[in-house]
């Protein structure tokens, strides 16, 4: 199937534009390559140090240099239930590689945060450039030149793009990606988000509202909404990273194990000096990111990866835009219904198809691009297998079923639950921002409302406590930006605006700041750039300001005269109560030195 007229139109556009940087940046990794083990290069000294520690039977290995060594970069921690399953890869890796005459070392581990805990706290505020922390630990863990390929152990939210981005540093080193899995279906999400707009009602307390979020957050595995930790493992398999099918499969199971010593095996067919080699940043080019936002628009994925997405394109010298997102969306139909897009979990889409299924439909109707090379081979059609364990117990691939398991979970490209992808972007005097529109019902994609204005979520919510929010409204939570105070999620406002939405208010949000994939049923225009602190439009809003927000023909206006507009000064906030506390202080240089959201909020 020829590729889809606009999807061909963008990528070429986007190969134009980067031309000059994914020349220098292919250049320059393939400069790097080298047919034998790069730590041949070592002195005696440093290489001794390199292997000090190994048992006798991997030190003569190493010693003598030729037998390829695995670096293994892992986010582990046992606070992080997705990340805990982690605990036991580093053996499975070993094991394996000493089975196939190779050795394997954890080259460094990595902090991995959990959005979940710090929502609504000050540690929130250091969430986005952990990624950017992210990428600097594994580089540090890297850059000791033992290593012939590695395998990146990480899921969550700034986790994998982290990874993603120095994996692409160490561009010219083969790299996989090896997920955990979700953990097992718990309380139902509607449920969950049912109790959680209750207690926000104060009709239950904190003692029921725990026992709730206990139930849905009940075991090791990563969660199971769609949010941006599973849309990380749906760009990764789709991107061409994963091993196919190994996204949502559960943790501490035989399958598990066997894709995670499958991943081994061919790290080191991929090597240089095996008989494959594929090198990471060959294989994320401007096709593998197109894929990867259509995949994104398909399946109703995180808004965090308009940032994400953008600031790895760039670490592989590919200038992607928010205008591109947009673009995609427009010729992407949405073909999975995930919570918060509908009430499935990601064990329910994994049991629909999955991603292999989403694959196989875009690619009938010339919606991602075939052409791509993949951890798994060339050309995406190799990943239409499903992993299973035979009679024997072996890992095997069988072609994955062509017809949808569940069609209120996911449905062929040809009748999609909408036309489009999920997300919009915005313009307007306001600057820019997008908005996800997937769980957002048809008819409040169009709010005009008088603006309530807000310098922290915690300001709001007093507001709704004391009864203020009453009438229609649009709600502006303003220097919550990357510049102001790292860009935090703002999750805490979802349950008063759906309160209030429920009540029959038209309400939505306008911020800087961010919601990423819990992005829920509320109109929310996020990301705004420039950011207030910035001096962006955003700081020029007063309260009764009536503002627009079109999510069909993509405006963010305040309809406010012209000359009034232009005459208005940017309000200032006292940012100093953010400068301290949580680490917080230690982060300054991230926050002085970040660049604005569409270019992906980065400090690298």
């Amino acid at each position: 199937m020829t590729i889809h007229a606009r999807i061909g139109e963008v990528t070429e556009r986007i190969v134009s534009r980067s031309h000059e940087g994914r020349s220098r940046y292919l250049e320059r990794i393939r400069a790097a390559a080298s047919k034998q083990p790069i730590r041949k290069k070592l002195g005696c000294a440093n290489l001794a140090h390199g292997f000090a520690a190994c048992g006798p039977a991997d030190k003569a290995e190493l010693a003598q240099g030729d037998a390829p060594n695995i670096g293994i970069i892992t986010a582990y921690n046992d606070m992080l239930s997705a990340h805990q399953p982690y605990e036991r890869f580093p053996e499975l890796i070993r094991s394996a590689a000493r089975a196939a005459g190779a050795v394997a070392q954890v080259a460094g581990g990595v902090p991995a945060m959990c959005d979940g805990v710090t929502q609504g706290e000050a540690g929130m505020e250091l969430s986005l450039f952990s990624r950017d922390a992210i990428a600097l630990a594994t580089a540090v863990g890297l850059s000791h030149q033992m290593f012939d390929a590695a395998l990146y152990l990480g899921i969550c939210d700034k986790i994998v793009p982290g990874l993603v981005i120095a994996a692409l540093s160490f561009g010219h080193l083969p790299g996989i990606f090896v997920p955990a899995g979700p953990m097992s279906s718990g309380l139902s999400n509607d449920e969950k988000s049912r109790i959680r707009q209750l207690y926000a009602e104060g009709k239950i307390g904190k003692a029921e509202l725990l026992e709730g979020e206990s139930r849905s957050y009940h075991s090791p595995g990563t969660c199971t909404f769609y949010g941006t930790a599973n849309s990380n493992q749906m760009l990764m398999e789709i991107m061409g990273l994963h091993l196919p099918g190994a996204s949502f499969v559960n943790p501490n199971t035989p399958l598990r194990d066997a894709l995670t010593t499958a991943a081994v095996k061919r790290s080191l067919e991929m090597t240089a000096s095996g008989n494959d080699y594929t090198p990471v940043g060959e294989i994320l080019d401007e096709k593998a990111f197109v894929n990867g936002v259509i995949g994104l628009h398909a399946t109703g994925g995180s808004t965090n990866h308009t940032l994400h997405l953008v600031a790895m394109a760039r670490a592989a010298g590919i200038t992607l835009t928010w205008q591109d997102f947009s673009d995609l969306a427009d010729v992407t139909p949405l073909v999975a219904r995930v919570y918060p897009n509908g009430s499935a979990d990601v064990n329910a889409f994994r049991d629909a198809g999955g991603v292999q299924y989403v694959i196989r439909e875009f690619l009938k109707e010339g919606l991602l691009h075939k052409d791509v090379r993949t951890v798994w081979g060339t050309g995406l059609d190799s990943y239409l297998v499903t992993p299973t364990l035979n009679e024997e117990g072996a890992l095997s691939f069988v072609p994955s079923p062509e017809a949808s398991g569940n069609e209120q979970v996911l449905r062929p490209a040809s009748t999609p639950f909408q036309a489009t992808g999920g997300l919009k972007l915005l313009h307007g005097n306001l600057g820019k921002a997008v908005i996800k529109t997937s769980a957002v019902k048809p008819e409040r994609h169009v709010i005009e409302a008088p603006a309530k204005v807000f310098h922290s979520q915690e300001e709001m919510q007093a507001a709704f406590k004391a009864g203020e929010l009453t009438g229609d409204f649009v709600a502006v939570v303003r220097f919550q930006g990357p510049k102001a105070n790292g860009m935090p999620e703002l999750h805490k406002l979802t349950p008063p605006l759906g309160v209030l939405q429920d009540r029959g208010q038209k309400v939505a949000l306008v911020t800087d700041g961010r919601m990423s994939g819990a992005s829920g049923k509320i109109p929310a225009a996020i990301h705004v750039t420039p950011e207030a602190a910035d001096g962006g439009p955003i700081a020029r809003i007063q309260n009764g300001d009536i503002l627009r927000l079109d999510a069909v023909t993509g405006e963010l206006n305040a309809l406010v005269p012209a000359a009034e507009w232009a005459a208005r000064v940017p309000v200032t906030a006292d940012l100093s109560a953010n400068q301290f506390g949580v680490g917080r202080d230690l982060f300054a240089n991230f926050r002085r030195f970040v660049g604005p959201a569409d270019e992906g909020a980065s400090s690298l």
